[in-house]
């Protein structure tokens, strides 16, 4: 499979080796520097991997679209424009996966937090709680995984209608999420119940960057013959 890069970050390295180890060739590597004559050698791809900034995303998107690239993309933060995408993919035919989080592991993570969340809607004496810890490069706060997690216990516990960053909390029904930016951390997500008496906590913490790197690449091997939105249910056929 013929893979373009966009955004040659440490997250772009990290998948351009584990592609390459899998078979793959990268054709192309776009990143901030990049002209759209760059940008045209996408063409040759059978599929981009697309990590970067949320505030050019939408505009890398747009531009897949425009070319006919399939594209797979894992930057978080834009998602309040997921719908506009959506149709700007099915207008242009495209193809086109998304995910607030490739790894695989995050996906069992995110099995037990829907399971917890359901018990602990008969206990409502534990207040929920998120906390996320990421590398200081990562802009976006709370991380999507974060929010992905939050909206799944707003779905399974009657007492939570919203979330919100540590600060902006003004009523119980509102999930508290504490962002945190430290030095070389790869993605940690820890999530709360505590009462008067005691602490439950469920956490997935990423020792590497390369879980993410191969679910991105898995994505891009399953959109190869796909048109369409995709997300990591369709990958690991949860529907």
């Amino acid at each position: 499979m013929k893979i373009g890069l966009i955004g040659y970050g440490k997250m772009g390295k990290t998948i351009e080796q584990i592609a390459i180890k899998r078979g793959h060739a990268i054709v192309a590597r776009i990143d901030s520097k990049s002209t759209e004559s760059d940008w045209d050698e996408l063409t040759s791809a059978d599929v981009c991997i697309e990590f970067s900034r949320p505030e050019v995303a939408l505009m890398n998107f747009k531009k897949c679209f425009e070319r006919k690239i399939k594209v797979v993309t894992g930057t978080t933060g834009w998602y309040n424009s997921l719908e506009q995408i959506e149709q700007d993919c099915n207008q242009a035919t495209g193809s086109f996966f998304w995910a607030s989080n490739f790894s695989i592991g995050v996906h069992l993570f995110w099995k037990v937090n829907e399971t917890l969340a359901k018990l602990m809607n008969a206990h409502p004496e534990y207040k929920a709680s998120i906390e996320e810890i990421h590398h200081t490069e990562k802009l976006d706060a709370p991380s999507g995984t974060a929010i992905t997690t939050a909206n799944q216990i707003i779905a399974h516990h009657e007492g939570y209608s919203t979330w919100q960053l540590h600060g902006d909390a003004s009523s119980d029904d509102e999930l508290e999420i504490t962002a945190k930016r430290e030095h070389d951390v790869k993605g940690t997500h820890i999530v709360s119940y505590e009462s008067p008496i005691d602490r439950i906590q469920i956490v997935h913490e990423a020792k590497t960057r390369e879980g993410f790197a191969l679910g991105a690449i898995l994505a891009a091997e399953f959109l190869q013959d796909k048109v369409g939105v995709y997300t990591m249910s369709d990958l690991l056929n949860e529907h």
